[in-house]
Parts: C-alpha cells; structure tokens; sequence
C-alpha cells in the first residue's frame, strides 16, 4: 500500500493535480448567473460569448480565436483550430495578441453547434450587422466573431475582469432581493472563464 500511495502522489505531481480543485458552478448558480446577464441593461451583450464558453467547453483564448468561418451553420459544427494568447512582449513591453496553433493534432477538432450556442451566434451577427464587424487583423486573421466596444477582439483579462463585475453586482442585488422576500440568497462564488470549461464537462 505504501509504495501505491507514493506512485499515486508521484503520478499527481507529474500531471499538476496538486494545484487545487476547480470548482463547476451549480445548475441553479449557471442559471442565476445567465439570466442575469440575458435581463441587464448592461451585461446583456456579454450573453452570446458566456453562451458559447458554457455550450461548448471552449477554453477563452479559442473562443475568442472564433471566426465567422470556423462556423458550419449548416451541419451545426463548430471548427477550433487555433486560438488567441495575449501576453506581454518582454523586448517592448508592450501587451500584444498573437494567434496560436495548437502543438499537437488533439488540439484541432470540431464540436457540435448545441441550439442556444447558434442562437448566441446569430444574437452576436446581428447585433453587429448594426454596429460593425470586427476588423482586426492578428497574424494575418480576420473575420473574428466577438468584440469589446472599441471593435477589436477583448483579451482574456478582460473577460475574467467583467465576470467578477457581473458576480459582484448580482450578489449585491441579490441579497438585498433575498432580504425583501425574507428567504436565502443565492450567491454566486468567483469564478474565472476556466471555471465555465469545467461546469460545460459537468454539465456533459
């Protein structure tokens, strides 16, 4: 048993298991979280994009690697071939982004369009065949699904940093909700775009 217990620890070690747990949302947390998004005045254009992390299992940078011709609406299949990596250039010291290819042919697949992951597609295009399609060009890439106010692809960070801006004002307004109709609220923990892959595999 001694020498099992020691291999297993070894095995944890070697592949990263060691680093923490990565918690899923619940079902009822998913929900809350979506539906208030879908109903705010402001949160409500990041719908589409929180759609398609929880419908898909898509890690952010493919996500936001997303073009309009990675889309199969037809067959309803989606094509991640390479993703977006944002990162700071240790020369200039400039942030930059960059499109990755995946190093090993795992990376390349194709998954299915679920019909809400399509709905937040045409939601998206249709939004922007009023306000514009996004124009960056990044290695050479265009076409690229979503977009922050300025018309460019939004960076991680900036995803990461608009989730904990949702939760905060959701658990504020919840409480208060909660309070009013003398029952407990239900609060959303913090999370991180990474969390939505491992609640998309639960959900699975």
């Amino acid at each position: 048993i001694p020498s099992v217990n020691s291999e297993l620890v070894a095995a944890s070690k070697k592949t990263g298991k060691n680093r923490g747990i990565r918690h899923a949302l619940t079902i009822d947390q998913q929900r809350a979280y979506m539906e208030y998004i879908a109903g705010h005045p402001i949160f409500y254009h990041w719908w589409p994009i929180f759609t398609v992390l929880l419908g898909t299992g898509c890690r952010i940078g493919e996500c936001l690697g997303l073009r309009w011709e990675d889309l199969d609406f037809d067959n309803r299949m989606i094509s991640v071939n390479h993703c977006i990596v944002y990162y700071q250039e240790e020369e200039s010291g400039k942030s930059v982004m960059k499109v990755s290819k995946p190093k090993t042919d795992a990376g390349i697949r194709t998954i299915p369009m679920l019909d809400v992951v399509k709905d937040a597609f045409e939601m998206e295009r249709e939004e922007q065949e009023e306000t514009g399609f996004n124009d960056q060009v990044i290695d050479g890439m265009t076409g690229f699904i979503f977009q922050n106010r300025y018309g460019d692809v939004p960076n991680p960070q900036a995803v990461n940093h608009t989730i904990k801006r949702i939760i905060s004002n959701y658990n504020a307004e919840e409480v208060l909700n909660a309070k009013k109709e003398k029952r407990e609220p239900l609060i959303i923990p913090d999370f991180s775009c990474h969390h939505l892959r491992h609640t998309f595999a639960t959900r699975l």
